[in-house]
């Protein structure tokens, strides 16, 4: 490097170099404007001064330095490697790559180009490049051990494992004896731990435990030993020696259930799907007596047989394993139990269990059959899950009253306001919900998880003011939007994006959706120091484990939930546009002159004021203050241009962003119904008929029953049947493969799409949600049906009544959703309120349908409190805080009022 320089200069070259590495910006751009003096067109020092340019943000005179460097030598391999190290820092991956092959060209046995390029190429899953360059930098330096073991782990992304093998070994065949040294025991016992998963990986299981039993002696990690021992036993069918190891492992750690369940494959009781025979069951049942003597301290041996025992046996499994729990007061019972309510008929064992356990207790102070007296906070734990129990099989009234009994006995426990509010949420009250969660959240400020529950609460109802000030509580110098986004808080930035969703603020919403997008971008991005660190270290498992993790890091649900939210946002954007600057004219032309004035001015007031607020607010976060933290300028915070998302509304084609958020959800989440929903949705408004049909297909595999594959299939085939004839030929060829298609569906086997609609009914007639798809499919195939489709819906109460039961057993989600129906689709607001009218007799707390018991209902009726001046009368509200301050219901109903 700089070897064309003089030796003066060639020495402040390599200056410039050690001040690059050393992070001694200044001192490198003194000595490259030093050479730049003397040289203006010396192309690597060009180079070298864009790239600590580069370091110091200063990012369009980097690239243009470094571009003119490259210029001026291009034959310097310097100018092409400090270009993709450019690239490499805006993580233009495959642009860097190019030039360090560039590079190569000019310098083939540079071995940090080569290093540098690895890494690119193991974060770009360019395998092949991987192995090809880990195997060049072998045999440049082949007494190396990071480039063995980086040769050996390229083979085994690469689906060669036992080629790794092979060189792994190769590798210790290089060693000496008594090797390793002290210092290096724990790096080398984890490359053997190693050797011995990619064997087992390979299927030489019998070969594995050959090593492993050989090296012993140089594994450190004693457990880590014992866990790969008893997997390869099981492999081998060895079980005798495996159920051996595993009593052993669970001595250890009695609490650890992948232990219980490998030695329940060991003995030959174990099933994938928890379906077992009554032998089998008895077996078990005495499997865990005997351990339940062994360890009694055990939660994990009591509670598994929770979920394979039956009948007279569970209960009374189920009472031992209550009853200590209830006495010592834990929250969690219920979440532990929740489980077991899919399975059959366990739900009712539980139901007669703890409401005996209740009644003994208020009778008697004791358990049934129990001497000992129990202590007064068993009665509350106990009607704490009695609550709970009747929460979740969907009786809100008998759990309200259940709580309210628990929050009497002892008004103090936070955990009973939580639960409190949880049950409104599900009974569809979000406004008490949230003012319970607040209630809970005054009891204790110091709590984050309190904090973060009431947040959670308030976006569900659509208060997100309050919600922000609550979550700024426990942020970091009051900034709640950067520090939460650093913080890569994601269950908040979802909450918050579908309830600007539900608002209609298009603008937020995708920019909470997409934060949580750059959010998995960065996570992604993370993974690229490891690429060096992992095999320098020798942490080989966790490594392979970190990239399989990587892989699939896109079906992790929160990303599924921000894609989702996105795609939702842009198809809105697609279907209602907002209005251009021309049509905002139009309208504001057809104002009268005293309310145009107005307006202007108020659009005046509200830009200068925003105007005003973004500068303060740059000034403050640049520094300009001076305020020094730990002796240093703290760093500026990046200030947010758009923090209303309004620019993110001004794409061209919203259809197409949406596909770029759909692809990656076919990619990775194929099996999600939502997936190929959101699938056909846009590819119908694309025109893109081939593709919206196979979502169609898509949709039929998952789930043929589902109401919304019915939907779309009718609504497909419809499309179709009013499409145009093809003109072109690859219409007339898309048109003879969807006629092909057609036929080999069952659903419309010589049949017409009405026809194939009432069978659906026919068939699906029992349940609330099918017959809302067959209505409207009815209107869709026949808008002149109108009336007889909404009847089919109001009928469904009399129809249900003869095959269900009570109407009760509905969800509310699903009653809104056909309320939705009405007033939308199909166009009648005389059924829809109806049907709201008849809802809120049944959903008595769900504030959307105005039920009797809801806040809304009591917002309407309590003129006290809810009928202050337009404005909002200070004294007023301070009054109504004071005069109920003293109970837990006027703290609720003050919040209620400050809600609204």
């Amino acid at each position: 490097m700089g070897a064309s320089l003089p030796p003066k200069e060639a020495n402040l070259f390599k200056l410039i170099v050690k001040s690059y590495e050393t992070k001694q910006y200044k001192k490198g751009l003194k000595a490259a404007d030093a050479i730049l003096k003397k040289f203006p067109d010396h192309g690597e020092t060009l180079s070298m001064k864009g790239l600590t340019l580069n370091c110091m943000d200063r990012k369009s005179e980097a690239y243009e330095l470094v571009r003119r460097g490259l210029k001026n030598d291009l034959k310097s391999h310097v100018c092409w490697h400090v270009y993709g190290l450019l690239y490499r820092s805006d993580r233009e991956y495959r642009e860097a790559i190019k030039c360090y092959r560039n590079a190569l060209r000019i310098d083939p046995d540079n071995i940090e180009i080569l290093r540098d390029l690895s890494l690119l190429q193991a974060q770009m899953r360019d395998l092949t490049g991987f192995v090809e360059t880990r195997q060049q930098l072998l045999t440049l330096k082949p007494n190396h051990r990071m480039n063995w073991i980086g040769f050996a782990v390229s083979h085994h992304l690469n689906s060669n494992g036992s080629k790794a093998v092979d060189i792994l070994e190769a590798y210790e065949g290089t060693l000496e004896d008594d090797y390793p040294p002290d210092n290096e025991r724990c790096e080398h016992g984890e490359m053997l731990l190693y050797k011995i998963s990619v064997l087992e990986e390979c299927g030489f299981p019998e070969r594995a435990l050959e090593e492993l039993l050989k090296k012993e002696s140089k594994i450190v990690d004693k457990l880590a030993y014992k866990e790969q021992q008893v997997s390869l036993l099981v492999k081998l069918n060895r079980l005798g020696e495996g159920e051996k190891i595993y009593r052993a492992l669970l001595s250890m750690n009695p609490d650890n259930y992948k232990y219980y369940e490998g030695l329940q494959k060991c003995l030959g009781l174990y099933s994938k799907d928890g379906h077992y025979s009554s032998d089998a069951i008895n077996q078990l049942d005495e499997l865990y007596k005997s351990l339940q003597k062994q360890y009694s301290w055990s939660s994990a041996v009591k509670r598994i047989p929770l979920d394979f025992l039956e009948g007279e046996k569970f209960r009374e499994a189920a009472d031992n394993y209550v009853r200590p729990l209830l006495t010592k007061g834990v929250p969690s019972l219920f979440s532990d139990l929740c489980p077991l309510y899919d399975h059959p008929g366990k739900a009712e064992i539980i139901e007669q269990l703890i409401n005996e356990l209740e009644s003994s207790i208020k009778s008697s102070g004791r358990f049934p059959r129990r001497e000992e007296k129990e202590p007064p906070s068993t009665l509350l734990w106990t009607l704490f899950l009695v609550a709970q129990h009747y929460d979740r099989r969907g009786h809100y009234n008998t759990a309200l009253a259940k709580i309210d009994e628990a929050i009497e006995h002892t008004p103090t426990v936070i955990d009973l306001y939580l639960v409190k509010g949880r049950i409104l949420k599900h009974a569809g009250d979000l406004a008490a919900a949230a003012a319970l969660a607040d209630e809970a959240r005054s009891m204790d400020l110091a709590d984050r998880y309190i904090n973060s529950e009431c947040v959670k609460r308030m976006l569900q109802a659509d208060q997100v003011g309050l919600a922000e000030k609550t979550a700024v509580l426990f942020t970091k110098d009051g900034d709640q939007h950067n520090n939460l986004h650093d913080m890569q808080c994601m269950w908040y930035e979802l909450a918050s994006g579908e309830s600007y969703f539900r608002q209609g603020d298009l603008g937020r919403a995708l920019k909470k959706f997409l934060s949580v997008e750059k959010h998995y971008a960065d996570m992604t991005e993370d993974q690229f120091d490891f690429h060096s660190y992992c095999l320098r270290k020798m942490t080989l498992r966790s490594y392979v484990e970190m990239l399989k993790f990587q892989d699939r890091l896109h079906s992790h649900s929160y990303f599924h939930k921000a894609a989702s939210g996105a795609i939702r946002c842009y198809i809105k954007l697609y279907d209602s546009p907002p209005k251009s600057a021309n049509e905002e004219d139009d309208d504001m032309s057809k104002l009268p002159p005293s309310q145009k004035k107005k307006l202007r001015q108020k659009q005046k007031r509200a830009e200068a004021r925003a105007k005003k607020e973004a500068e303060e607010k740059n000034e403050e976060e640049s520094g300009s203050s001076g305020a020094l933290k730990s002796g240093k300028r703290q760093q500026a915070r990046p200030v947010d241009l758009d923090p209303n998302g309004t620019k993110l509304l001004e794409v061209e084609d919203p259809l197409l962003e949406a596909t770029k958020y759909l692809k990656l959800l076919q990619k990775n989440s194929s099996e999600s119904l939502e997936t190929h929903l959101l699938s056909f949705e846009i590819n119908m408004r694309r025109q893109k008929v081939l593709l919206a049909f196979q979502a169609v297909k898509q949709l039929l595999r998952l789930a043929v029953d589902n109401p919304d594959s019915h939907r779309c299939l009718i609504r497909f085939f419809h499309k179709v049947d009013t499409m145009k004839a093809p003109e072109t030929d690859s219409d007339k060829l898309i048109w003879s493969v969807l006629e092909i298609e057609r036929a080999t569906l069952s659903q419309l086997q010589e049949t017409t799409l009405i026809e194939a609609n009432n069978s659906f009914l026919e068939k699906y007639k029992d349940s609330l949600m099918h017959r809302a798809a067959a209505a409207e499919m009815m209107f869709v195939l026949e808008p002149e049906r109108k009336l007889e489709a909404i009847k089919i819906i109001e009928d469904t109460t009399d129809k249900l009544n003869e095959a269900l039961g009570p109407v009760q057993e509905w969800k509310l989600k699903d009653c809104i959703a056909v309320h939705k129906l009405l007033g939308g689709v199909l166009s009648d607001p005389d059924a829809a309120s109806r049907w709201k009218a008849r809802c809120a007799e049944h959903f008595r707390f769900s504030t959307y349908f105005d039920g009797t018991h809801s806040s809304a209902m009591s917002r309407c009726s309590d003129s006290r409190m809810y009928n202050a001046p337009e404005n909002g009368d200070a004294n007023h509200r301070e009054a109504v805080q004071n005069s109920d301050s003293h109970s837990v219901n006027g703290k609720l109903d003050a919040f209620k009022e400050l809600a609204v």
